[in-house]
């Protein structure tokens, strides 16, 4: 419990941010936080010369007809996403103030908040583009070094053929694999500590079966250990976000369909064309929804419970599982 009501933003933002670190956020997540409170804030008193330092201006100052006039101003040159996250950043930072017993309440509701537009789908360009990368990524053109298109191929159809994000691929252990013959899945430790199950066909199965064997052959049996991270760089390290992504842009690139890629979503692409392709061959928003590990669906605001079965069937329309199975020679079967 604070003792002083006119401490200064300044401060308490670090505090607030300290507080936040303790959910292991992504480094990404916590400069956010800092840059939508400190630019906010800033615009707090704004006058004709310059705005009051964040280690002056005192908490109580943010009123809300304060706050209603800073974000006035911050919406301005600003797209509607950007003030809907800054407006959820400024919330929860009132939120923790008020639970630390520095201010009587949360201004933010006397805010308005914008209303953010839905995100476009931003998939892979072109009929047959996943099936031409993942065609690509099998072939040893000579320029790689030390290839492994095993564990390239693995990275691959885990986000066309799974839709898994980024940080859900970085935190896949080798247990994450997991069920029988004929219902194997991999289970997901999905956005915002929701976790999911996730079918996977023959084509994956095999797939990663073949990636794992590769992974014994070069660093022991010990590298594949249950609590062993899934995916490992070529040293048999666990693959960090930077390599991951350059892994992906590599394999953009040897097949040559860079062009094909949308900007701004270089992996998240892969997830989004996994979705696309659900759709197109009948999978419903239910299942969709399911399968990505959203947290509802936005056009119904409707919750629909979707069997273990309705999901496998649905993952076993999309038309990248049936390319990758012919892919691998239709080698079905479990590691």
């Amino acid at each position: 419990m604070h003792d002083k009501p006119d401490e200064a933003v300044g401060q308490l933002i670090e505090e607030f941010l300290t507080a936040r670190a303790t959910r292991k956020p992504s480094p990404h997540t916590l400069a956010a936080y800092r840059r939508d409170l400190a630019t906010v804030a800033a615009l707090v008193g704004e006058d004709e010369t310059t705005p009051l330092p964040l280690d002056q201006l005192p908490i109580t100052a943010l009123s809300p007809r304060v706050m209603r006039t800073a974000f006035a101003r911050f919406a301005a040159p600003r797209a509607a996403a950007s003030v809907h996250r800054a407006w959820s950043t400024w919330n929860s930072f009132f939120t923790f103030l008020v639970a630390e017993g520095v201010v009587p309440g949360n201004p933010m509701p006397a805010v308005g908040r914008p209303r953010t537009p839905l995100p476009q789908p931003k998939p892979l360009r072109g009929e047959d583009t996943p099936e031409e990368l993942l065609a690509a990524v099998t072939r040893d053109d000579g320029r790689q070094r030390d290839p492994w298109p095993e564990r390239d191929l693995a990275v691959l159809s885990l986000a066309l053929c799974a839709g898994l994000r980024l940080s859900e691929l970085l935190a896949l252990r080798v247990a994450s694999l997991a069920g029988r013959p004929g219902e194997r899945r991999v289970d997901v430790a999905g956005k915002g500590g929701r976790p999911r199950t996730v079918p996977i066909e023959s084509g994956v199965d095999r797939v990663l079966a073949d990636y794992l064997d590769s992974r014994r052959r070069r660093f022991g049996a010990r590298s594949v250990r249950p609590d062993s991270p899934l995916l490992v760089d070529r040293r048999g390290g666990p693959l960090r976000r930077g390599g991951l992504q350059y892994l992906v842009e590599s394999c953009y690139r040897r097949a040559g369909i860079g062009d094909r890629v949308p900007r701004g979503a270089r992996l998240h692409a892969l997830r989004h064309t996994f979705a696309t392709r659900l759709a197109e061959d009948g999978a419903s928003a239910a299942e969709i929804m399911r399968l990505l590990g959203h947290a509802s669906l936005a056009s119904s605001q409707t919750y629909i419970e979707v069997t273990a079965g309705q999901q496998r069937a649905a993952v076993r329309s999309n038309r990248t599982n049936r390319a990758l199975a012919a892919l691998v020679g239709g080698r079905g079967g479990d590691p």
